[in-house]
């Protein structure tokens, strides 16, 4: 199909949904695990408690992939029903999680959560190399991640920004503040909106070959059959990005899971109280820990809205990548490289820094490798993808991304780490360390069509 060059306006109507997938990621991302210690959770078991993104991601997208490639509605089209489904059980999740009663149950909604946000993200991805010819697809996918920066800014800020207009950061142990779920409400809102903003804005293609489409669609029972034969058939380059992709996620599973015990503890010096060291019958003993639980509970929100600048450097360094790639080209292998390598130094520099301001220099390296990552592999990978299967590849590819959180939930950090020392800290060394093999291992791909797409013009 020769599909036509798209202005800037149709690729941010398609892309803006991620605005509210991003929020809802980066609820979970920053606050997660605050809620996990709220709950009582020990520092070493926060790690297993996030076990069910990535299970979930792995399970669900290849599933989603194949399913909305089989799909199509003259007025629906083919990604946009998954969109919209995802929205609203993603919605009400989060408006549920922040008044779990118990850590297992916030665990549970973790699950449900995150197997909605994977039923609109894995279409999303797909629907950038639907539309776009390939001479746009690097363009595409930054112009998605700007609007990835945009909601994980102002996402990870949001408690932080509700307790400024008086909502409480404080409350009895094992509550959850309300101001974080006022914030997780403010979530699920813009999660609905922006995804039916996407999905009224936006038309999709038809297959190309409706009666082989239709021919493919009445075969049954080839679910398994089919995923297995295209992991089989994946194209060389997935396989390298594949490396790549394993030590970079490996990094940011392990920011989202252990970044606020780690720098509410090494930074703030304001680690979560264990309420089992306090005894609550005792007034000077309980008005003790809730001194305590409120400083950790403000510097968390600290904490969120510094993990925040991520977001908002990846917004700009997409915003450098949209306005060179719109008349030029890039290596897509050495931006991603550098980015990568810079983005594993801000992690280290974490257990240096004198004092919390410092972190925003962390977190603005964090976010050049973030921006990278949302926008780089996809690039490469789609220019050597099958169109009608581009659905299915991409669920396939999201393997590459949940294996190593699986493995860092199911004991990689604590055992990577605990090699270090001790210290929850550690945890961020690791992640900056993984980092730096993820942008060296970009070596490894010598695909001339993945690296810069040539347009014939």
């Amino acid at each position: 199909m020769n599909k036509k060059k798209l202005s800037f306006l149709q690729i941010w109507n398609m892309s803006f949904g991620f605005l509210g997938i991003q929020f809802g990621m980066a609820l979970t991302g920053g606050f997660m695990s605050r809620i996990f210690q709220t709950l009582g959770a020990e520092i070493e078991d926060i790690p297993i408690l996030w076990v069910a993104a990535p299970l979930t991601g792995l399970i669900v997208q290849p599933i989603i992939g194949y399913m909305s490639d089989r799909t199509w509605s003259p007025k629906w089209g083919r990604r946009r029903p998954y969109f919209l489904i995802g929205a609203i059980l993603s919605s009400l999740a989060l408006i549920i999680m922040p008044h779990s009663p118990t850590l297992w149950v916030a665990a549970g909604f973790l699950w449900v959560l995150d197997a909605s946000i994977n039923i609109s993200m894995e279409p999303f991805r797909a629907l950038v190399a639907d539309k776009l010819p390939s001479s746009q697809r690097s363009y595409g996918f930054v112009i998605q991640t700007l609007i990835i920066g945009v909601g994980t800014w102002v996402a990870s800020s949001l408690p932080w920004m509700v307790s400024q207009f008086g909502v409480s950061d404080s409350a009895a142990s094992g509550i959850v503040p309300m101001s974080v779920k006022v914030a997780f409400t403010i979530g699920a809102v813009v999660f609905l909106l922006s995804i039916l903003y996407t999905v009224f804005t936006t038309k999709e293609y038809p297959p190309e070959d409706m009666q082989a489409f239709e021919e493919e669609k009445a075969q049954k029972n080839r679910f398994v059959a089919d995923i297995l034969e295209n992991i089989g058939n994946m194209p060389t380059i997935m396989k390298k990005l594949g490396v790549v992709q394993f030590f970079s996620w490996f990094a940011f599973f392990t920011m989202w899971s252990m970044a606020n015990p780690a720098l509410t503890e090494h930074v703030f010096k304001t680690p979560a109280p264990v309420e089992k060291e306090y005894v609550m019958s005792n007034p000077v003993q309980k008005a003790a820990f809730d001194v305590e639980n409120t400083a950790f509970q403000k510097s968390s929100n600290e904490v969120g809205s510094y993990m925040g600048i991520y977001g908002l450097s990846s917004m700009a360094f997409a915003l450098i990548l949209v306005l060179y790639t719109r008349k030029r080209r890039i290596n897509r292998k050495y931006i991603h490289m550098g980015s990568l390598i810079l983005g594993g130094l801000g992690f280290i520099l974490m257990y240096f820094i004198p004092s919390p301001e410092y972190l925003a220099i962390s977190f603005i390296l964090i976010g050049f490798a973030w921006g990278s990552i949302l926008s780089m592999p996809y690039a490469m990978l789609s220019s050597a993808v099958n169109p009608t299967k581009m659905g299915v590849f991409m669920g396939i590819f999201n393997m590459f991304i949940v294996i190593p959180q699986i493995i860092a939930a199911l004991g990689g950090i604590n055992f990577v780490s605990n090699l270090l020392g001790e210290e929850t800290i550690n945890a961020m060394i690791v992640a900056g360390l993984s980092l730096i093999i993820a942008g060296l291992s970009n070596f490894l791909i010598t695909e001339k069509n993945a690296i810069t797409y040539q347009e014939n013009n």
